[in-house]
């Protein structure tokens, strides 16, 4: 039963909300007090409809919100594209580290955009999210990467949760994740670690890959070490910094223009003798912006020195004997490239580097990975293996949690659980030593 139109200008009680028909533009309209405003005075929210019914239902939104404490900000409702991009850049980019930005910056440009930038904020459910996780399993794409699609939108989401007023709720932490099988990772034999040790012994920096294998540094740990780094009387090495290749940004005003116009090549003409050696290539699609590395402002991208991954990653590596002596035939050996090389040699300290002294490419690093591994004959595996097989090594060995911890430069226990491995050889012992318990040696 529609009510009496309340006569305009005419007041409901203070605090109370308030329903009346405008003559003088034919809506009805209502108005809501939410609270008060940062200067003090009512938040009286207003609403606006053709129909009384609905006036009726969206006071009742508001005065729903109001009790429940869930008060969106006046004028502030977000766009989900929106709220992600200032989330990546104001909030989230600050507070990280380049890979783990790099992580989230990916799942919300390739998959979270995509599928739900149109949406408001307080308008995605949870199954907006399972429904995208099923696509992008149903695409051929893995598990894991749904999984880190979730981690991002139950982060962003959360964020949004924890200002008020955006949201009502996560609807991302309320969301089913796919399951994600964890990879079981085979660690190197002794046997094959031995071998291995061989291999890299015959090539140039190959050293770099024994300390991997021996004492589990990480690949941007060991491409990045450098001579003043290594304490000659104690024979150890101070991790304290990691290679990492980043991303050129540009530094013009225009990065599309700028895309085409410092394009390796600039487009040729019919008539340009200048790439005679071979064909010239395409000119840049008019919305390229893919090509921040030859912008003549570029920053920020190449290879670039960092922190390492924690605190706790800021460690002392006591080398065994032989891997000390290995670092210093290797020392030699550079020494040796250095005086041939001359005024090419740029000396920048780097322990492992190039034949002009540059860095060593993370790229680079793990094609040559791959060669030693088909030159010793070994099955295919990932470089971080070797950091893998070193933790496995010191389980073997009965090491002490708390140590192992400090030598591998966890931060916490539960990662000996993700590196340590029981490996076939350490099971054919248990079982040969549960044999010769309950049958003894005959």
């Amino acid at each position: 039963m529609p009510r009496k139109p309340r006569k305009e200008g005419t007041r409901a009680p203070n605090g109370a909300s308030s329903i009346y028909y405008s003559e003088s533009d034919g809506y009805w309209h209502g108005r809501v007090t939410m609270g008060t405003l940062d200067n003090g005075k009512p938040d009286r929210r207003h609403v606006k409809r053709k129909s009384e019914s609905a006036v009726i239902d969206r006071v009742r939104e508001l005065e729903n919100e109001r009790e429940s404490g869930n008060i969106r900000r006046p004028g502030e409702r977000w766009r989900v594209e929106a709220w992600l991009l200032h989330w990546l850049e104001n909030i989230a980019k600050p507070s990280l580290k380049y890979k783990a930005f790099k992580a989230y910056e990916s799942a919300v440009r390739y998959h979270l955009i995509p599928a739900l930038g149109g949406q408001w904020m307080d308008a995605v459910e949870p199954d907006h999210f399972e429904r995208l996780y099923a696509r992008i399993i149903a695409n051929g794409r893995k598990a894991a990467t749904a999984h880190q699609v979730h981690r991002t939108a139950r982060r962003a989401w959360g964020q949004a949760d924890r200002r008020g007023g955006i949201i009502k709720r996560n609807a991302a932490a309320l969301a089913t994740p796919p399951r994600v099988e964890e990879e079981e990772v085979e660690p190197f034999e002794v046997d094959e670690v031995q071998l291995l040790i061989k291999t890299c012994l015959k090539r140039r920096n190959g050293v770099r890959f024994i300390i991997a294998l021996v004492h589990g540094t990480r690949q941007g740990e060991t491409i990045g070490l450098k001579w003043t780094r290594l304490d000659r009387k104690a024979k150890a090495l101070r991790i304290r910094k990691a290679l990492q290749r980043q991303t050129w940004k540009h530094g013009c005003e225009n990065p599309t223009e700028c895309g085409a116009k410092y394009h390796k090549f600039l487009p040729c003409k019919e008539t340009c003798k200048r790439h005679s050696r071979k064909p010239c290539p395409p000119p840049c699609p008019p919305d390229c912006k893919s090509h921040a590395r030859w912008c003549p402002k570029r920053h920020g991208g190449g290879l670039v020195e960092v922190d390492v991954k924690s605190s706790a990653g800021r460690r002392g590596v006591a080398l065994v004997d032989q891997v000390f002596s290995m670092v210093l035939e290797h020392e030699k050996v550079q020494q040796a490239e250095r005086e041939a090389a001359g005024d090419l040699w740029h000396d920048e300290g780097w322990m492992f580097a190039q034949p002009n002294g540059k860095p060593i490419d993370p790229r680079a690093d793990l094609e040559e990975w791959k060669e030693v591994l088909k030159e010793a004959g070994i099955r295919e595996a990932r470089l971080h293996d070797a950091r893998h097989t070193a933790a496995t090594v010191l389980l073997v060995l009965g090491v002490p949690e708390r140590i192992v911890m400090d030598l591998m430069g966890w931060s916490n226990s539960s990662m000996a659980k993700r590196y340590q491995h029981i490996s076939a050889g350490l099971r054919r012992t248990v079982a040969d030593q549960l044999g010769g318990l309950l049958w003894g040696n005959n």
